[in-house]
């Protein structure tokens, strides 16, 4: 049987978040890739559960690495690449669905925009609605660079849009937000390391001071970030924040290199 859409994953101790995520589009896709970071938890028996095909390797510091091994694995002519927080509204399924069975040759990849859960509130404003990411498109037509745990897909060709959503819960704690952000800010200040920034008074200054208040008003002000309420003000101050502690950890390593 042809093997037409392939679900593509990359996971690392997802037990909270994989089953929903699967659930959702275990009825309708041909294929479901997972590449499993060598999880500790229960994450790779509920999606063998689902019917997943698993493969384990080890949780690279660039979480696209695995993400791009889940796409290479996949078979299907179509790829839709998920990450285990996020679920696939029943509108972007049928979406989905009706694009592949009347195919716009010009169109290789679609963005596809996401609701982002902060906290427990979609957050509507400070920038962060309605947040297109590329994520579904034809086998061979998009590639992860694999250099930045913030970077967009690569696409060979035209991307077009679609109007369903994807649900993204990354942060139903704040706990949770505390795990993220010290690892983004860690691969920050490796990046930093990488583009030897110069520490001194003025880089200290803009890191520092300058770098988190720009951000901070950014978003709260400029993107009205106020009016998603308490989520959106600590949202605001920590995107802030990340520059200022991703400066601190490139010090650290400047300092120890």
């Amino acid at each position: 049987m042809k093997t037409l859409i392939s679900i593509a994953i990359a996971v690392y101790n997802e037990e909270e978040n994989i089953g929903a995520c699967l659930k959702a589009i275990k009825s309708w896709a041909d294929e479901i890739i997972v590449v499993d970071g060598s999880s500790t938890d229960k994450t790779v028996k509920i999606a063998k559960k689902y019917g997943a095909k698993t493969f384990i390797t080890t949780n690279k510091p660039i979480f696209h690495i695995n993400k791009q091994v889940a796409i290479d694995k996949a078979k299907g002519e179509w790829i839709l690449q998920l990450d285990a927080d996020e679920i696939v509204t029943p509108t972007l399924r049928a979406e989905i669905k009706n694009k592949i069975s009347n195919i716009d040759k010009e169109i290789v990849a679609y963005y596809i925009p996401r609701k982002n859960y902060f906290l427990g509130r979609w957050l509507r404003k400070g920038g962060q609605y309605p947040d297109y990411v590329i994520r579904f498109f034809r086998k061979g037509k998009a590639y992860l660079p694999c250099k930045s745990v913030h970077e967009q897909m690569k696409v060979k060709g035209k991307a077009g849009y679609l109007k369903g959503h994807l649900l993204h819960y990354s942060v139903p704690t704040f706990s949770r937000y505390l795990t993220n952000a010290n690892r983004y800010t860690s691969l920050t200040a490796k990046e930093m390391l990488k583009n030897k920034i110069p520490i001194n008074l003025l880089s200290t200054i803009y890191y520092l001071l300058f770098k988190p208040l720009q951000t901070f008003f950014a978003i709260y002000f400029r993107h009205k970030g106020f009016l998603d309420g308490f989520p959106g003000f600590v949202f605001a101050l920590f995107s802030g924040l990340h520059h200022s502690i991703a400066f601190i950890k490139y010090c650290e390593l400047k300092i120890s290199s």
